[in-house]
């Protein structure tokens, strides 16, 4: 069974996924930021594979893309760097990226790679459905793959019925129709869309993202999913001169002391 699967199955909320950026804030902290992330009781991680131009993250993740491309990172690199991963981690693991890379590495060896070094997921927010299903989907499901589509408060209930029909893992709700980027409470326009949402009673289960930033919005994001997402707070805590391993257990007992 696949591992996403298997974690929602087992636990079925305030589950807690956490994005990074691979090869930052230093080219060989790809691993040991998961090893962390993992002793730290993180349910799910995100590894962020760096591009150029990455138009739906904020600046605090394109900043992190800028370095890690700066310090040396690629694809290549971060299969390199993934290679022993399933000797000491156990938990699920999704690569999160845009379209363009995957293509240029070949999309059927991307995913061979994905296999072999025990990738779970990909979130590939510029691939369109439709491409997915019918150019992509058996090469996924050949290595055991699931794609993770997004879902904004513009989705219709149309679209959202397509993409739980599609879906495999799970659906990544986009808390707002913006970039990547904290914000300190959940308004009263997302609650709406979290119980518009929550009314169509989807099979797949569904993390919220874009804008967790604290104890306060995972708490209440997970009253509405099955957990939710951090990404931009977690990276902009991973600056600084502290000990890696000291960023990341303050950063993420900060946020759920009972994960």
């Amino acid at each position: 069974m696949n591992r996403i699967n298997k974690l929602f199955q087992e636990k079925k909320g305030q589950i807690l996924s956490v994005y990074f950026t691979a090869g930052y804030p230093n080219l060989e902290d790809t691993v040991p930021v998961i090893e962390e992330l993992v002793k730290n009781g993180v349910d799910l991680i995100e590894i962020g594979m760096p591009f150029s131009d990455p138009v739906a993250d904020g600046p605090v993740i394109q900043h992190s893309s800028l370095i890690a491309l700066q310090n040396g990172m690629s694809i290549r690199k971060l299969f390199e760097q993934l290679k022993d991963i399933r000797q000491t981690v156990d938990i699920p693991l999704i690569l999160m990226g845009y379209i363009n890379p995957v293509l240029q590495y070949g999309v059927k060896a991307f995913c061979q790679k994905c296999k072999e070094v025990g990738i779970d997921g990909l979130i590939i927010p510029d691939l369109p459905m439709d491409v997915f299903e019918e150019e992509f989907k058996a090469v996924f499901e050949a290595n055991d793959l699931h794609n993770i589509f997004l879902i904004t408060p513009q989705t219709s209930e149309e679209r959202l019925r397509k993409i739980d029909e599609v879906s495999t893992g799970f659906i990544y709700m986009v808390s707002s129709n913006s970039t990547t980027g904290a914000k300190t409470s959940v308004s009263e326009f997302q609650k709406e869309y979290f119980e518009r949402v929550n009314s169509l009673s989807l099979k797949n289960p569904r993390l919220i993202g874009f804008g967790i930033s604290n104890a306060e919005t995972f708490a209440n994001a997970c009253q509405y999913a099955n957990g939710a997402i951090i990404g931009s707070a977690f990276v902009k805590a991973m600056e600084g001169s502290e000990p890696l391993g000291q960023k990341i257990s303050g950063f993420i007992n900060s946020i759920a002391t009972d994960i």
